[in-house]
């Protein structure tokens, strides 16, 4: 959603890099340019006014003047001060007192409410609670019918009483749910309620009774981050009529502009609460301004894709990886599986890398990544046998064939994943070095005349960074040739020495798999 956003800024702040020092002119340029950026991908113009004059005033101070490198100073600030425009520090849900704890949605229809229902339910329980849905909508046709689903789904009960499609009281119905919620020992109530297709006198009469009956402790207005403008006034209205605590974004993975999304906070006054990036339950998290904003600048979101690693990953395989390096054990395509079928459920690969610093001016080649190219490494896996994973040196030529066969891909490929193992397990043995854990990263020096012919020092010592394989097993990423990973993001957050693996993208991309469909 924020692409071509993205696209601009990084665009703008190149321009700044090559100069030594920023004059009155360069800095109203830089303003007047990131104030045409913001315009066209539709914030408010309220809101894009008040943020340039806060950059323009900042970037005239003596932060900037006196800094070794003003281009980078320009940067953080925009940096700061659109982490501020979304809401600077994220407010969680404020839970009540005595349970149960009633959250009311409220939005027009196609927002996206009854689906989002499903994916706060999901995220509630899994942090620990009880909740307990209420089919508020009996205006919409199938609405109930479509919230019973997704919390079967979800795992989660669905208070349900009235059939919907226009028969029965939404504002008894939500009123009796919180008695249910009572008896059934349930700590958390979200009550879904109609929407219309416009702002009118009864939707927002109904939404009003609804909220008099039932006190929620949040209103969590859902907004449809395509629909530009319109959604901020639309959430405006919501505030004045039925009293908003906080705002949730849907659709963020959608093309448009992502305008309304930078704009609601500052217009309603009211925090973004969660974030919506997806069609399936699990598309829904936490919404952190401060990970937009680094998102939108193109400096990636490391946080987020560490919390999803924790999620893919269970504890009892790290805990049996760790022991393994530990133990100085040799890593086995057996691992190797367990760990690409984890990285899997992170989700599409190319959202993975999306996330890491600097990947952000590598989109197109990151649309082209196709994940069929991980499923056809796992058939290859799965076709051989447990000593074979474990013992690869095992695998003959008629071994390669039958392997082969039975994962539908060449010889080739299966030379190719086994060729790239052996580098893996090179890399395995070195982090395990790096960490200073036994049977990996040096080795004793030793006097070779070979080495002493080529002019080395220490023998069987490996230079800092050196040894690193270029590239993970069966052809997974590879950096395009020519493009250093270290000046990815200037090389923070990254160990002295330490290079990420490469990406070959011809080998991942949609047209490049030759494989079977």
């Amino acid at each position: 959603m924020f692409d071509t956003l993205s696209d601009r800024l990084s665009g703008i702040f190149t321009k700044l890099r090559g100069k030594g020092r920023l004059t009155d002119a360069d800095i109203d340029a830089t303003a007047r340019e990131i104030r045409m950026a913001l315009l066209e991908a539709d914030v408010a113009l309220p809101v894009v006014k008040g943020f340039i004059a806060n950059v323009k005033e900042r970037a005239r101070s003596a932060e900037v003047s006196q800094a070794l490198n003003p281009a980078q100073q320009i940067i953080k600030i925009v940096n700061e001060e659109l982490i501020n425009v979304l809401g600077g520090e994220g407010r969680r849900l404020q839970f009540a007192k005595h349970p149960p704890t009633v959250i009311m949605l409220a939005g027009l229809q196609g927002s996206g409410k009854t689906t989002l229902a499903g994916k706060l339910a999901r995220w509630l329980k899994a942090q620990g609670h009880q909740p307990l849905l209420v089919a508020a909508d009996l205006q919409r046709p199938n609405a109930v019918g479509q919230l019973q689903v997704l919390g079967g789904r979800a795992g989660v009960e669905v208070y349900a009483p009235e059939p919907g499609n226009g028969v029965g009281n939404p504002v008894q119905v939500a009123r009796d749910s919180i008695e249910h919620a009572r008896r059934a020992a349930r700590d958390i109530v979200i009550v879904d309620t109609a929407g219309r297709l416009g702002i009118d006198t009864e939707m927002m009469q109904q939404a009003a009774d609804i909220r008099d009956a039932v006190q929620p402790d949040e209103v969590i207005f859902v907004i449809d981050a395509m629909v530009g403008q319109d959604a901020v006034r639309t959430a405006e209205a919501f505030r004045d009529g039925v009293g908003i605590s906080g705002v949730v974004l849907s659709k963020l993975d959608g093309d448009a502009r992502g305008g309304a999304a930078l704009s609601v906070r500052e217009v309603t006054g009211q925090p973004i609460l969660f974030a919506s990036t997806g069609e399936k339950l699990e598309d829904f998290d936490v919404f952190h301004p401060d990970r937009m904003a680094s998102r939108i600048l193109g400096m990636g979101d490391v946080l987020t894709l560490i919390e999803q690693a924790e999620q893919a990953f269970d504890a009892d395989q790290k805990e049996k990886m760790t022991a393994k390096l530990m133990g100085g054990e040799q890593f086995t395509l057996e691992d190797f599986l367990d760990q690409l079928i984890a990285v899997r459920r992170m989700g599409p690969i190319a959202n993975v890398l999306a996330m890491m610093p600097g990947m952000g001016q590598m989109k197109d080649q990151l649309a082209e990544l196709d994940d069929k190219h991980f499923d056809r490494v796992t058939a290859i896996i799965r076709s051989m046998t447990p000593a074979e994973r474990t013992t690869p040196k095992i695998i003959n030529g008629s071994r390669r064939a039958r392997i082969a066969n039975g994962s539908g891909v060449t010889v080739m490929d299966v030379n190719q994943l086994l060729n790239r193992f052996v580098e893996a397990q090179k890399m395995m043995k070195q982090m395990g070095g790096m960490m200073g854990l036994p049977g990996g990263g040096r080795r004793k020096a030793t006097k070779s005349p070979k080495n002493k012919r080529k002019g080395t020092k220490g023998g069987g010592r490996p230079r800092t960074g050196a040894g690193v394989p270029g590239g993970f097993p069966g052809g997974m990423p590879q950096l395009p040739p020519g493009l250093d990973p270290g000046d990815l993001a200037g090389g923070q957050g990254l160990p002295p020495g330490f290079k990420l693996p490469k990406i070959d993208f011809n080998k991942l991309g949609k047209g490049g798999d030759k494989g079977p469909r």
